[in-house]
């Protein structure tokens, strides 16, 4: 599923011109072309006109997203079903809650990867670390104990927040910032997380019916496997992207390091107190809901220290409030959609009439309808924002984007509706996953362009760990509404955030007119300032 981690590729859209991560960390270009080596290959075209390199990251990436979304498919059906079935026996809801916590917690710790690689240990070695994490996590899976079950859960999340900001940016090492093969190479790059992406549901769904919910997790650690063989291997490769920390840590860095690791950590004990209180004891549900509210905190706390910092001029803080309403609504939008591998499949599950053409489908298969859209549509969108112009302005495509989002849970809570006494037939989620990506084609390409674009100065390298908090806080929100909304309809859950999510598309396209002005307001106050210098 495409996320803000990297996205498989979503259109060549000349607004975005750094990928997510750990270089999106930086102001964008900063650290192409390291001293290890990377992007000082301009001859090498051996792969598709590319440096061999990107065939390493190819391979490496397009395993690691099979493995993730692998285990992701079958994870809500592993923690709901019966013991006697293989699963862990959890209630619907808090397996359903648990599953949104877990993608709140992979894009908090991403957000910690990308700090690593930036001023620590360099993209490479935190690739390398976490998918060593990745594969140990996705062994535990296999083992048939509740233990190992929870442990690998944690093991992955936290594997997959060292490698996968990381490995794109290492990516655009391998070129340098005037190499025109960049956009090329991150096409082929994300193509590849496409067909990952495309293939795990069908076979780990595939290995489950045949040989249970620890078979499917195999298969997912395979996959894993071989992302660690590939990216070790090809090492070389590399010509040293990712070597070194572009930005390492000093003396003079420490004392504001250990104040920030020190509030992150009271920040925790706090989000667990208050959890506890809440639920009255200590459980799953108690570290789900801390989850939710960090991810929650996160975003208000780091845009209350721009507004607040005196580095931020008045001029910047005015394009920071214009960002504002774009992060609300790119929050929005990710609670819909990172809502497959939760509600949706569950939908799937319960919901959805699997007999088709005297066969029976497996409910992940669901969950490759969104990849092998994304393959068929990105090229018919990129042809369209060139042929537009790259036009309509960046909020109303986040408008439009919100819009559609909204829409297809409106469409799946009528569809609900109107099978309320049957099951759904499968076309109904199959254009459910159409809606969204078609919004998701509108807002996610853009969505990093405008958070680099208007974050002040002095924030600008820490403007992607801001982007990454969008569906942290989707996924939070989730997490929650699950939990308050047990026993109602399918109709009334989905409609409801459906109509709720379609008002604030309503009020994003009133404001569109002015946080447009803002951007190019400040798109020529950098123009000038460069003139000048």
């Amino acid at each position: 599923m495409v996320g803000p981690l990297g996205q498989r590729f979503d259109g060549a859209v000349t607004e975005q011109t750094e990928p997510s991560g750990a270089s999106a960390l930086r102001t964008p270009g900063e650290g192409d072309g390291p001293p290890g080596g990377g992007g000082r290959a301009p001859r090498d075209r051996a792969f598709f006109g590319h440096p061999l390199g990107l065939f390493t990251l190819f391979g490496t990436e397009l395993w690691e997203r099979f493995s993730y979304y692998g285990m992701r498919a079958i994870l809500l059906f592993y923690l709901t079903d019966t013991v006697a079935d293989g699963g862990l026996g959890l209630d619907s809801t808090l397996g359903t809650a648990m599953v949104a916590a877990y993608g709140t917690g992979v894009y908090l710790l991403s957000v910690v990867g990308g700090w690593l690689a930036d001023r620590v240990i360099g993209a490479r070695r935190s690739v390398l670390y976490g998918g060593v994490v990745i594969a140990a996590g996705h062994v535990a899976l296999t083992v048939p104990t509740a233990a190992a079950s929870y442990l690998g859960i944690v093991l992955v999340a936290l594997g997959t927040g060292l490698l996968k900001p990381n490995v794109s940016s290492m990516v655009g090492e391998l070129y340098t910032r005037e190499d025109t093969r960049r956009d090329s190479a991150f096409s082929i790059f994300y193509m590849g997380i496409n067909i990952g992406s495309l293939a795990a549901p069908l076979l780990v769904g595939l290995a489950r019916s045949i040989g249970g919910y620890h078979a499917g997790f195999a298969v997912a650690a395979v996959g894993m496997g071989i992302a660690l063989v590939s990216f070790v291997l090809g090492r070389r490769l590399l010509a040293g992207a990712g070597e070194v920390a572009p930005n390492p840590l000093t003396a003079a860095d420490r004392p504001a390091v250990t104040r920030t690791v020190l509030a992150i950590v009271v920040g925790v004990l706090v989000a667990l107190a208050v959890a506890w209180a809440v639920s009255g004891g200590f459980g799953a549900t108690t570290i789900v809901d801390a989850l939710s509210y960090l991810a929650l905190a996160a975003p208000v706390a780091t845009l209350w220290v721009m507004f607040r910092s005196p580095k931020v001029t008045d001029h910047e803080r005015s394009r920071l409030r214009a960002y504002v309403p774009l992060f609300v609504a790119a929050t929005l939008f990710w609670m819909i959609f990172e809502q497959a591998a939760s509600t949706l499949a569950a939908y799937a599950e319960d919901r959805t009439d699997l007999e088709v053409l005297g066969r029976t489908l497996s409910p992940e298969v669901f969950q490759s309808i969104n990849p092998a859209l994304i393959i068929l549509l990105a090229p018919l969108f990129a042809w369209l924002w060139v042929k537009l112009d790259d036009r309509p302005p960046t909020a109303v495509k986040f408008a439009i984007g919100l819009t559609f989002a909204a829409l297809s849970f409106v469409f799946l809570a009528v569809a609900s509706a109107a099978f309320a006494d049957t099951k759904s037939p499968p076309w109904v989620l199959g254009l459910v996953y159409l809606i969204q990506t078609v919004g998701e084609l509108c807002l996610s390409p853009v969505g990093l362009a405008a958070t680099t674009l208007l974050a002040p100065k002095a924030f600008r390298g820490q403007a992607m760990a801001l982007w990454f908090l969008a569906p942290a806080a989707g996924n939070a929100i989730t997490a929650q509404l699950v939990q308050v909304t047990e026993g109602v309809s399918d109709t009334a859950y989905f409609g409801g955030i459906g109509l709720v999510a379609l008002v604030c598309a309503g009020a994003m396209f009133a404001v569109a007119p002015w946080v447009t002005r803002h951007i190019r307001a400040g798109a020529e106050s950098d123009a000038e300032a460069a003139l000048q210098h």
